[in-house]
C-alpha cells in the first residue's frame, strides 16, 4: 500500500533549501511567513543574534479580525508587521515564504507589507 507524502514534511524539505541561500541581519532580517489552517504569523528575525525584532499574527488583538485563516487577515497582519517594522527604523527585509507557494495567503501578506513601507 502506497501512502501520500506528509505535506508538512515535503514544506519542511522545501524551507530547508530556502533556508540555505538566504539569512537576517539586524540591518536587513528575515520576514518569516508561517501559514496554518487556522492563522497566519510573520516575523522578523535577526539570524546573527537569533533573535526576533517585530512580529505579527491574526491571534493579535490588535489586528482586531473576525476570521483569521483567509486572505483579508493576510493583508491585516502585513499591514502589521510592516508599521511595526517600520516603527522599529526597518525599511528593508529578506522575504521567507516558510516552504509555501508564493500565491493566496502568504502573497497577499507580501504585498500588504510592501505596500506599508517594507522593501524586499
Amino acid at each position: 500500500m502506497i501512502t501520500k507524502p506528509d505535506k508538512n514534511k515535503v514544506r519542511k524539505k522545501r524551507h530547508a533549501r530556502v533556508r540555505s541561500k538566504i539569512t537576517g541581519t539586524e540591518a536587513r532580517p528575515r520576514l518569516n511567513v508561517y501559514r496554518s489552517n487556522k492563522n497566519i504569523y510573520a516575523q522578523l528575525i535577526d539570524d546573527v543574534n537569533g533573535v526576533t525584532i517585530v512580529s505579527a499574527s491574526s491571534v493579535d488583538k490588535e489586528a482586531g479580525l473576525d476570521s483569521t485563516g483567509n486572505v483579508d487577515a493576510a493583508v491585516k497582519v502585513g499591514e502589521l508587521v510592516a508599521k511595526r517594522a517600520v516603527e522599529k527604523g526597518l525599511k528593508s527585509v529578506v522575504f521567507d515564504r516558510g516552504g509555501y507557494l508564493y500565491h493566496g495567503r502568504v502573497k497577499a501578506l507580501a504585498e500588504a507589507a510592501r505596500e506599508n513601507g517594507l522593501e524586499f
